[in-house]
């Protein structure tokens, strides 16, 4: 890969993989920390990787550094002190994503990771399969169970609003 193909894969992919991050860390500063590592070992590793096949080799290297950060968080386990006063507010949410971010927060990492991959990104199986390192007919499962979830979820949120 050159570095005229890295800029413009910089370009074309920095926003699709920071929005995937994002939805399953949520959190912005950490989002973008995983993405900016993933695109310094692209840059890295450039040598080595194939222009047509950068945006799988980014979503994955990304894939695997938000994994390594929710494990590293997990083991720190810190406690933020909220002060009720320095709230931020934000500018009033549509209904319908409020609901759809709770369903998506209900899902499991890898259920969640897998819907994002394949419903936001529009992967195929196969290539959610080499990027989590799942069999194509695991993927299909999983987002199976995954989306019947959802449904049962919306079904129910559905029947309260």
């Amino acid at each position: 890969m050159t570095e005229k193909e890295y800029n413009a894969c910089v370009t074309e992919y920095a926003d699709n993989v920071y929005r995937f991050i994002l939805k399953n860390l949520r959190h912005e500063e950490d989002a973008r920390d995983v993405v900016q590592t993933a695109f310094e070992k692209m840059w890295r590793n450039r040598a080595d990787v194939d222009a047509a096949k950068s945006k799988s080799y980014l979503f994955t290297v990304a894939y695997h550094q938000m994994i390594d950060h929710i494990r590293k968080v997990k083991r720190i386990q810190l406690k933020e002190d909220f002060n009720e006063d320095v709230r931020v507010q934000h500018k009033q949410e549509n209904n319908l994503k409020k609901v759809l971010d709770q369903a998506l927060a209900r899902l499991n990492e890898t259920q969640r990771t897998l819907v994002l991959l394949k419903d936001y990104e529009g992967y195929s199986y196969e290539e959610i399969g080499k990027i989590t390192e799942l069999s194509a007919s695991q993927v299909k499962v999983y987002l199976h169970r995954a989306r019947l979830q959802l449904k049962e979820y919306l079904v129910k949120m559905e029947n309260v609003i």
